[in-house]
């Protein structure tokens, strides 16, 4: 799961980012904007909304990339050190980051979108016995008010004389955010009780099934990662589960592979829904921003389990 660059690595990419021959030209900034520099692509969407016209913001992941899995560029390096404020999600997420921070240099201040939030503890994949906070908070969007609160409160400190455009724009995004959640909770009731049962390819839907009353059956592969494998044993014990609880639908990311899922489908007669979009967003429709995302996920999975 976690990609930590060796010092030979280090090294290829300070020379990579030396080469200006053959590196790619810097993206067009405003320098007149507070440089807002996020992690991930739906960080960059919240952000957004809440800083409005006074920063430029940009996302670190290109749209599409899964956190768990991402190898750094070159580019990544130039792109932080240009930053005056970074973004991340927390929680042990961005395991691609401390490298990168520590060969850009310089200062900027860092908002910790979690900060204030308890997370879930879930079973380590890496040490046995051994509990790892979930990091998925930003599939609840009640958790997200927390978020938002916490970029406004960032922002202001980094830039005083926007706090009040920061604040209207925070106050009118949670408002976008409730209307969410009470839309979400209208879609969920179209589900009968029985039938609200959650199985994911990996543990990411932990905090959206707290928050709407659905059961987690289990996962296929039971850790946090995407790039988790799983074994003979646990495959059956996925079966036995899905078996026994009733559950009609096998839930994956986009960037996750559906073999295994398929393979426990065929034993189980479960339909798999492979295309929700639960680490980034898209390029376009169906989940350009971060309300278009969690809409479009919670529609599939209602069509699924209804």
């Amino acid at each position: 799961m976690k990609k930590i660059f060796n010092s030979i690595n280090i090294l290829i990419l300070i020379t990579l980012l030396l080469s200006a021959c053959t590196a790619p030209a810097p993206q067009q900034t405003d320098t007149s904007k507070l440089q807002v520099l996020t992690t991930t692509t739906f960080l960059a969407d919240i952000t957004r909304n809440v800083a409005g016209d006074r920063a430029q913001v940009e996302s670190l992941l290109p749209v599409g990339a899964d956190p768990h899995a991402y190898q750094a560029a070159p580019s990544d390096v130039a792109k932080i050190a240009k930053s005056m404020v970074l973004i991340q999600n927390g929680i042990e997420y961005e395991h691609f980051l401390e490298p990168l921070l520590e060969n850009a240099g310089g200062q900027r201040s860092i908002i910790t979108a979690t900060d204030g939030l308890t997370p879930n503890q879930m079973d380590s994949e890496e040490a046995t016995g051994q509990k790892v906070g979930d990091p998925h908070m930003w599939l609840d969007p009640v958790l997200v008010v927390t978020y938002v609160e916490n970029i406004r409160d960032g922002l202001i400190q980094a830039d005083p004389a926007g706090a009040e455009t920061y604040k209207a724009n925070a106050d009118a995004y949670i408002a976008q955010l409730k209307d969410l959640d009470a839309w979400i909770r209208t879609q969920v009731e179209t589900i009968p009780a029985e039938r609200r049962l959650l199985v994911t390819n990996h543990e990411a839907l932990g905090y959206f099934a707290q928050e709407y009353g659905f059961t987690v059956v289990g996962s296929i592969l039971p850790s946090l990662s995407s790039e988790a494998s799983a074994s003979a044993q646990e495959i059956a014990a996925s079966v036995d589960a899905i078996k026994t609880s009733g559950a009609s639908a096998i839930f994956l990311s986009d960037v996750e592979n559906a073999k295994l899922a398929e393979q426990i489908a065929s034993e189980t007669g479960v339909k798999v829904v492979n295309d929700l979009h639960l680490e980034s967003l898209t390029d376009g429709a169906p989940a350009a921003t971060y309300i278009e995302m969690m809409k479009y996920n919670v529609t599939r999975i209602v069509e699924a389990l209804k």
